[in-house]
């Protein structure tokens, strides 16, 4: 339970950044433009938290002078609101499309601006994202991003990697020309390839070699394209080099099995039926080869040893049946030399933010058009839920690991908000566009229409999201 509420106020604490940040900047622009912001919200529904703004100009003016309501009222100022429904936000302002515009009051409407500056104003909330994740990237690329050298264990000679002649000991230097650095850009560049066909072209550098390197090259064709949770480095054969570790627990899932068999975090599994478990890897076959049946341990906890019986739950992966019991191993320090700081001076820093923001960019686009083309599965989409558990892992593994994944999230919800949908920023852009174009506004019985459907192409991906959630779940 309490798990789920550290979730909960994760999702809710990291969709509150975006949601500001991205509503933000469509308020700045629009006040740039002497729109006048009626309200200004992060979350949806009632508000349980409301305070209102300096009306504007801010500077006060004789009555008769002052600009005035419907209801023959001075104009209020901006109410700045948290709704209880903290799934989104947005940025109301004075539209003669929503509600009577007196006529002294026309100058500040947002549909009188010219199409250029409706055009700016809908855009930065799109651009405050991305200029969210330059900085997110800035401050981690300045402090430097700890990671994994890509070096590789024993590779299965019957694995794709294996074929291809990859063995145990090289580096992986770059894939598809892109140099890499971290285990974690060996997976990116990888799911960058999911659905595709071809050859991954892996430059590897030999063990205890300064220069030597070879181009080493697997084949794939609508690579893993029906996989709903795709695994590149694993169908691969890649195994990241990892010093032995021993098979001791460090935390329980609630209510599984291992905490059923009575299993403790602390615990170091010595024996499983009869026979002795000298890593953590072995640990783990012996459970996934056991689905539904029962394996005798021999565990040592506070220095003696008790016996248990654990029964593993079946689980089915990507068509694979295996035994799962939901138990983590134990964090260790790695060795130095397997460890990694990618860091750039202050002043420099922003350079490889950018690069890196225009990559995952680029890389949400293709799996967007891959998603529409076939050629990736559709259950990859993710939800609330998704992004609550991400949410929340992230920011138990430190503050740089949640930086990053705000980062992430912001350019996805940058993304996702250009995409030419009526409803989202990127349908209204579209209609601006025409407008500059032809001279003249999108009839309104087409924005009417385009709306209609855009709820309704919304609303069926959400459900689709929230769908996916439940089922991995």
């Amino acid at each position: 339970m309490m798990e789920i509420l550290q979730s909960i106020l994760a999702l809710i604490v990291t969709l509150s950044i975006l949601v500001t940040i991205h509503e933000f900047g469509h308020y700045w622009v629009a006040r740039m433009f002497n729109v006048h912001v009626l309200r200004f919200s992060v979350g949806f529904g009632k508000p349980i938290y409301m305070k209102r703004g300096p009306a504007p100009g801010s500077v006060p003016v004789p009555a008769d002078q002052e600009v005035r309501t419907r209801g023959n009222e001075p104009l209020q100022g901006t109410e700045f609101a948290v709704a209880a429904i903290p799934l989104g936000g947005y940025v109301k302002m004075l539209d003669e499309r929503e509600g009577f515009v007196p006529d002294d009051q026309l100058h500040l409407a947002f549909n009188r601006k010219p199409v250029g500056q409706r055009i700016a104003i809908v855009a930065a909330g799109p651009i405050a994202n991305f200029l969210l994740a330059i900085v997110a990237y800035w401050v981690l690329f300045t402090v430097g991003v700890a990671g994994v050298v890509p070096l590789l264990g024993n590779i299965d000679p019957e694995s794709k990697a294996g074929r291809a002649g990859f063995k145990p000991g090289q580096e992986i230097v770059a894939i598809d020309g892109t140099e890499v650095k971290t285990w974690s850009d060996v997976n990116l560049m990888l799911f960058k390839r999911i659905g595709e066909s071809g050859n991954i072209v892996i430059k590897v550098k030999e063990a205890g070699s300064y220069d030597s390197t070879t181009d080493l090259y697997i084949v794939i064709d609508d690579w893993m394209s029906e996989v709903e949770e795709p695994y590149p480095v694993s169908d691969l054969g890649l195994v990241l080099k990892y010093p032995e570790i021993p098979a001791r627990i460090g935390g329980i899932v609630a209510d599984g099995r291992a905490e059923q068999a009575g299993l403790l975090a602390g615990d170091e599994v010595l024996m499983a039926n009869g026979e002795q478990v000298p890593s953590w890897i072995s640990w783990v076959e012996i459970i996934r080869a056991n689905p539904e049946v029962p394996v005798s341990l021999e565990v040592l906890r506070d220095s003696e040893v008790v016996r248990l019986m654990v029964k593993p739950e079946r689980t089915e992966r990507n068509g694979e049946v295996f035994g799962f019991i939901g138990a983590s191993r134990e964090a260790i320090q790695l060795p130095a030399e397997m460890q990694r700081n990618v860091t750039h001076p202050v002043y420099y820093a922003w350079i490889p933010a950018v690069k890196k923001t225009w990559e995952v960019t680029v890389f949400t686009l293709v799996s967007i058009k891959k998603m529409i083309l076939g050629a990736i599965s559709p259950k990859n989409l993710s939800g609330p839920i998704t992004i609550a558990q991400v949410a929340h892992a992230t920011a138990q593994s430190g503050l740089a690991s949640f930086v990053g994944f705000i980062a992430l999230l912001s350019i996805s919800l940058g993304v996702l908000n250009l995409l030419p949908i009526p409803v989202l920023d990127g349908g209204h852009l579209l209609y601006y566009f025409i407008e500059l174009v032809v001279g003249k506004p999108v009839p309104e019985r087409i924005q009417v229409w385009g709306l209609q459907m855009g709820m309704f192409l919304i609303f069926s991906i959400m459900l689709l999201a929230f769908y996916n959630d439940l089922t991995r779940l």
